[in-house]
């Protein structure tokens, strides 16, 4: 039986009202082991709630390695963050199953999770059914290019909000609004508000959150987590800044 211990906190964070932050690590982006446990230390020095390890395109073959020395090094839970069904690994604790619902790609829609499947049954892999949404005004991201998918307009929350709602009565248990990695606009306070009220299960948000009144924002505007990535790359002291506010809001 798979595990249930990242969604049953999520939930019931949630249900408290209680906020969680989450670093992102793309293991093509680490230079080496030393930069790997700089980060760890900040992470655990600051609470960091959950480690997400992946991203859209892996090229070097470094994903074990670095699931691995993370698992070895800290008790920080750690959730894949999928680009393919390649990216599994079995010694994380959890995957995020994610479903493409902005996008009309049968493959990210389900054509990948059909050759996923047996493998997570058979593994000790907490999976976290997710609806994605892809958010932002720019189709040339890494990640629509990718997909092969359109992002919703930041200007329309309305089809984020169908969205979310189609993805929750389907099933899902988590909704992650993401503008993409590096995304020079962050997914806009009106879209998380009206998502937060038009569902009830746990709400995350990434992408663009690059300095501390976003990372407020999307607190104060409904986000139940937030993913840092770009940003945590760019300054690792932005992670302590960003816990603050996440603690001050619990």
């Amino acid at each position: 039986m798979q595990k249930t211990r990242i969604l049953a906190s999520l939930i019931e964070k949630k249900e408290k009202g209680q906020k969680s932050l989450s670093v992102l690590i793309d293991p093509d982006k680490i230079q080496n082991s030393s930069a790997l446990q700089r980060l760890l230390e900040v992470c655990k020095k600051y609470s960091i709630d959950y480690i997400f390890i992946g991203g859209s395109i892996l090229v070097k073959d470094t994903l074990e390695a670095t699931v691995s020395y993370v698992k070895e090094n800290s008790e920080i839970p750690t959730v894949l963050f999928p680009g393919s069904n390649m990216h599994i690994n079995k010694s994380a604790d959890a995957i995020l199953f994610l479903s493409l619902i902005s996008g009309r790609n049968p493959d990210l829609l389900i054509g990948q999770h059909v050759s996923a499947a047996p493998v997570l049954k058979n593994s000790n892999l907490e999976v976290l059914s997710t609806g994605y949404i892809l958010v932002g005004n720019d189709a040339n991201t890494t990640v629509a290019h990718v997909s092969q998918t359109s992002p919703i307009p930041t200007r329309k929350p309305e089809i984020a909000v169908c969205t979310a709602m189609a993805g929750e009565l389907l099933g899902m248990k988590l909704i992650y609004l993401d503008a993409g990695s590096g995304a020079k606009e962050e997914v806009p306070q009106k879209m998380i508000d009206q998502v937060h009220k038009a569902i009830k299960i746990p709400l995350i948000v990434g992408g663009g959150i690059n300095t501390i009144a976003k990372a407020a924002t999307a607190y104060q505007s409904g986000a139940d987590m937030i993913v840092l990535g770009t940003a945590v790359e760019k300054n690792i002291n932005f992670i302590p800044q960003v816990a603050k506010i996440r603690d001050l809001m619990n």
